[in-house]
């Protein structure tokens, strides 16, 4: 696999709900996979964090009645009540302790720049390029990086640092991605070049 560089002007890495509720073994939507995820994602982002790239967390939160009245969408219907707002489930994982100059972005939906901040934060710091990792690789991961693509950033899915469910879930969120609006690399591939 080819190496990809990535300046540390205008590129940041996202870090898709690595919460309790998906990736701790009590939590209500736990993946063992998710779990797994956890050290390659704490390895890039220590490495992104010594050459001064910005780490975005996205942390999805539901309100209590965030679906009532729901016509079609209820995340409560598909998979039971999950990351509740101000639970514990809705907290990142402890490993993952987010560094003070972090951003944490709070999401409701499946794609993390669907009614948020996170637009406006990228641009604002002129970043182009995202490395994504996280959970769950053919829901939320691959919805916000679609969504990135289409807001023309570079999404560059980090393979080896994405959670599933399933193997095939996980194989099917990167072929797609990489087929349609995105790049795959392995974190072992991506080199960060500080700024001088």
């Amino acid at each position: 696999m080819s190496e990809l560089t990535f300046d540390s002007v205008g590129t940041a890495i996202v870090v898709i709900d690595m919460q309790n509720g998906f990736c701790h073994p009590d939590g209500s939507l736990y993946a063992p996979k998710s779990e797994a995820v956890i050290e390659p994602i704490k390895s890039v982002t220590e490495r992104a964090h010594a050459a001064d790239i910005p780490v975005v967390y996205t942390r999805d939160v539901h309100p209590p009645e965030q679906f009532e009245g729901a016509h079609y969408y209820d995340e409560f219907d598909r998979w039971g009540e999950h990351v509740v707002e101000e639970s514990w489930e809705s907290e990142l994982v402890a490993e993952l302790e987010p560094h003070p100059d972090d951003h944490i972005v709070e999401k409701h939906t499946y794609d993390a720049f669907y009614q948020t901040e996170l637009h406006g934060w990228l641009q604002a710091h002129g970043i182009k390029d995202l490395l994504i990792c996280g959970t769950l690789a053919n829901v939320c991961v691959l919805h916000t990086a679609g969504s990135a693509g289409l807001r023309d950033y570079q999404p560059v899915l980090l393979s080896d640092a994405i959670g599933a469910i399933e193997s095939g879930h996980h194989e099917y969120a990167l072929d797609h991605a990489g087929w349609l609006f995105g790049e795959v690399t392995e974190t072992d591939a991506v080199e960060f070049r500080a700024r001088n």
